[in-house]
């Protein structure tokens, strides 16, 4: 696994819609194909150690190409070494869904976070997102709502659950701390246990803003 070795620290729009056809445009940008200014953007943003994290993470996203599901445990592992802090400590607002560069520029983030960030590292190196499904849960436990990357090997299988609360991948049946609430990914919304499919995950406002910054990263 690669490790951090440098010091710590509604309805779809017009534009909305245009930013997932740039997204889903073929010859788009790679998650991981940074742009010089983007780059130094990162770097008075956040320090110059953050321009290594986005370093690390690209290799790990472009070394592992072809590792398909094999790769679920290594990005797991990779994004659970940033350290938990919550968005109003990190960004001073209640909720904020912060993009794979915003996380590991900034060495920080929060379950939505950790969540987003695999399932983008994922679908990168190919693995097909009708296997994944970012899942709102119940933490039963902690008494609090909380985010998990769900895998899915077909349609019908208990789910391998990965989250930043347990580091070991465990089968959703593994885990009755977990209530799910409703999932979604790129194409579809789910309510709990997979049923009532109620279309794309442009109906939830804040995927929409993420794909607007992912975006704007990208055009840097």
């Amino acid at each position: 696994m690669l490790r951090f070795v440098i010091g710590s620290r509604g309805k779809l729009s017009v534009a909305a819609a245009l930013v997932l056809c740039l997204l889903a445009w073929p010859g788009r940008a790679g998650l991981v194909d940074f742009s010089d200014k983007l780059l130094l953007y990162v770097e008075n943003q956040w320090g110059r150690e953050a321009v290594p994290r986005l370093k690390i993470w690209q290799k790990l996203v472009r070394d592992n190409k072809t590792v398909g599901v094999n790769g679920l445990a290594l990005v797991n592992g990779f994004f659970n070494q940033v350290p938990y802090i919550n968005d109003i400590a990190h960004w001073r607002v209640d909720d904020y869904w912060a993009t794979p560069t915003e996380m590991l520029a900034s060495f920080g983030g929060d379950c939505e976070d950790y969540s987003i960030s695999k399932y983008l590292s994922l679908k990168d190196i190919g693995v097909p997102i009708d296997k994944l499904r970012i899942t709102y849960v119940r933490a039963v436990n902690l008494g609090e709502s909380h985010m998990v990357l769900a895998y899915y090997k077909t349609p019908d299988a208990d789910p391998l659950i990965l989250d930043n609360l347990v580091g070991d991948i465990r089968p959703a049946s593994q885990r009755p701390d977990l209530e799910p609430v409703y999932s979604f990914n790129d194409d579809d919304l789910w309510t709990a246990n997979g049923a009532g499919r109620k279309g794309g995950a442009s109906n939830v406002r804040l995927w929409r803003e993420l794909l607007q910054k992912l975006a704007r990263e990208h055009a840097m």
